[in-house]
């Protein structure tokens, strides 16, 4: 079988704070939602409490690269929250981690660039943005304006009508297409350290998900970093008729699926698994990073 990594290619993004981060070897980040209604019931937490230090603390030390601090749920239906409230959820936490964790690096998981332009004040070094710059017509010139790396995302439509939006000709390359044209206009902006992520389970239902895991090589043509977000989804919880709870094991599976298909960043909630499925990826293809 021949593997073809995008990773394997030296790949850098500049943070605020100056240092180069290397990705060219895959690397973790954390879920850490401070909602009280994410999918995943294990990864809600409430500001201003010591378990959100606590599992920042173990992520960290379980090997996570990034953390990523989110106030506003995106599950299809989530209940809609107004800007000043999820920048009362995200930004205390924010402050909190970097007070303890000073080296830590954040990304804020928001759509909307005035919460984004806060995050990054209070300590945030990447944008994570699931709606791609389709619901705030400002996220694009904001990033641009902080000179921040910034994660694109693929998706349609908001978290009430996105699960109506899953028609494609062919789910790969209309995903590319689509992301194609945001990096055009990042790039027009002035926009430097862009990662994409496909964006499974928006607007894309489980047999979509599961062609475009097969087909993930084909987004290498982006020549972007790649992100891949399946930790607990529907894909897999839907495909195995169990709960979110039940499927830590799913998630790992197709975690290394993603790997060997070009995947340079795993989103987990459960970091310690996620670690060990790099490490016993790069253990199996290690000539390759020679």
């Amino acid at each position: 079988m021949s593997i073809q990594f995008s990773h394997t290619k030296a790949c850098q993004i500049k943070l605020p704070n100056g240092k180069l981060l290397d990705l060219s070897r895959p690397t973790v980040m954390g879920i850490l939602n401070i909602t009280p209604d994410s999918f995943f019931s294990g990864s809600r937490y409430q500001p201003d409490t010591q378990a959100i230090i606590d599992t920042t603390g173990s992520m960290l030390n379980d090997g996570a690269t990034f953390i990523d601090v989110g106030g506003y749920s995106t599950r299809p239906n989530a209940a809609e929250i107004s800007i000043s409230e999820e920048n009362d959820r995200v930004l205390p936490v924010i402050e909190g981690i970097i007070s303890y964790f000073p080296d830590t690096i954040i990304s804020v998981d928001t759509f909307r660039s005035e919460v984004a332009k806060e995050a990054v004040k209070a300590g945030a070094a990447i944008i994570n943005d699931i709606a791609g710059g389709n619901l705030d017509a400002d996220m694009f010139q904001t990033v641009a304006d902080l000179d921040i790396p910034y994660i694109l995302m693929h998706s349609r439509g908001n978290p009430a009508t996105m699960t109506s939006l899953n028609q494609y000709t062919n789910i790969t390359l209309d995903v590319i297409g689509e992301l194609q044209s945001k990096i055009f206009e990042l790039r027009q902006l002035g926009v430097k350290d862009i990662i994409i992520d496909p964006g499974f389970g928006f607007a894309k239902g489980p047999k979509q998900g599961f062609e475009m895991m097969r087909n993930l090589t084909a987004f290498q043509i982006l020549d972007l970093p790649l992100l891949v977000g399946i930790s607990r989804k529907s894909i897999i919880y839907k495909t195995l008729n169990i709960t979110a709870n039940k499927a830590l094991n799913g998630t790992t599976a197709l975690n290394m699926i993603a790997l060997m298909n070009g995947a340079c960043i795993l989103r987990v909630h459960d970091v310690k698994e996620a670690v060990e499925t790099v490490k016993l990826f790069e253990a199996t293809y290690s000539p390759l990073y020679s």
